[in-house]
């Protein structure tokens, strides 16, 4: 749902992402978040995570140059491989909801870094995270049925191919109402597809006229094939969640049927916050029945939160 007239707040830290989105690509920008959250991870609780080599070891001739440390064989002559401490074969499917819901906030006719903006951000940022440790990426785009969709691999070429998927999404200016979400179906098709064991990571409102057992019941088959799953709620805390808006009358719109409504929003405030807030328990509970992670995520939050949930649960599948 949309409030026309709503004022988007940037509170990113150290790193304002819309403003250095506007001095490179996705990938530049997925970069400096990345280094910028390794640079803080020794003063963090999450410092055990390799993300980075651990030692070398003297290269031996015939294998792989691909990791030989040129640096240091301009300082000792000598040829060194970077050996890591985590030599895993992780495969990770990123899913992400483009659907009308997804655009919010939107303001005045234009979309700053909304729900799908920080989501793609996000994800830009993880599939470097991933990338570093040499594990195997895809993503699945989708709103009512599966827009885009790429293989899991983990060559240069292909995690390329999905930043211009990405990127494609970002500047797409069709704005339009009525795109719906239809999680069961996309969830489904993935968990049938998709053949090796992999982390399944959602990125999403949630927003859907499915009920929660039809949500369950594709959450569960995911489970079932053996996948482990990540959901990132995605929302603006403040309008979606607390229900902050003036005291005034407000023009409301459902981003994904176009119904308007005109509402004096304290009126209806703690009604709507009890019935969000309870949709969002029954998610929960439902997800820790099936041991899947369900976690809120508030756009006007830093990026580094969701890249230490997934170091988190990334923990867990070792």
């Amino acid at each position: 749902m949309i409030i026309l007239g709503a004022k988007y707040k940037n509170l990113y830290g150290k790193i304002d992402i819309v403003e250095l989105a506007k001095f490179g690509n996705l990938e530049f920008l997925a970069k400096q978040v990345v280094e910028g959250f390794i640079t803080g991870l020794h003063k963090s609780p999450y410092h055990g995570f390799s993300v980075e080599f651990a030692e070398h070891r003297l290269y031996n001739k015939g294998e792989s140059t691909r990791y030989i440390d040129w640096k240091l064989f301009a300082r000792t002559d000598k040829l060194f491989v970077k050996r890591f401490e985590e030599e895993t074969n992780l495969r990770c499917r990123f899913v992400l909801d483009a659907s009308s819901s997804m655009y919010f906030p939107k303001i005045d006719g234009q979309v700053k870094l909304n729900k799908l903006g920080y989501s793609v951000y996000a994800i830009a940022s993880l599939v470097e995270l991933l990338k570093r440790q040499r594990e195997g990426v895809g993503v699945t785009i989708f709103d009512d049925k599966i827009i885009a969709e790429t293989a899991i691999k983990s060559s240069g070429t292909h995690i390329k191919r999905m930043y211009i998927e990405l990127e494609k999404l970002m500047n797409k200016q069709d704005f339009s109402l009525n795109r719906k979400t239809d999680f069961t179906d996309v969830l489904h098709e993935i968990a049938e597809n998709t053949h090796k064991r992999s982390l399944v990571i959602v990125f999403s409102d949630f927003f859907t006229s499915h009920s929660i057992d039809e949500l369950a019941d594709a959450f569960l088959h995911l489970r079932h094939n053996k996948h482990e799953v990540v959901l990132f709620n995605i929302l603006d805390t403040e309008k979606e969640l607390d229900f902050n808006f003036p005291n005034k009358p407000t023009a409301f719109v459902d981003l994904e049927t176009g119904q308007k409504l005109k509402l004096q929003p304290p009126e209806i405030k703690v009604q709507y916050k009890n019935k969000m807030h309870q949709y969002i328990e029954d998610l929960k509970l439902r997800c820790t029945q099936f041991k899947i992670d369900f976690v809120d995520v508030d756009i006007n939050e830093p990026i580094d939160f969701v890249l230490q949930q997934y170091l988190i649960k990334r923990s867990k599948i070792r």
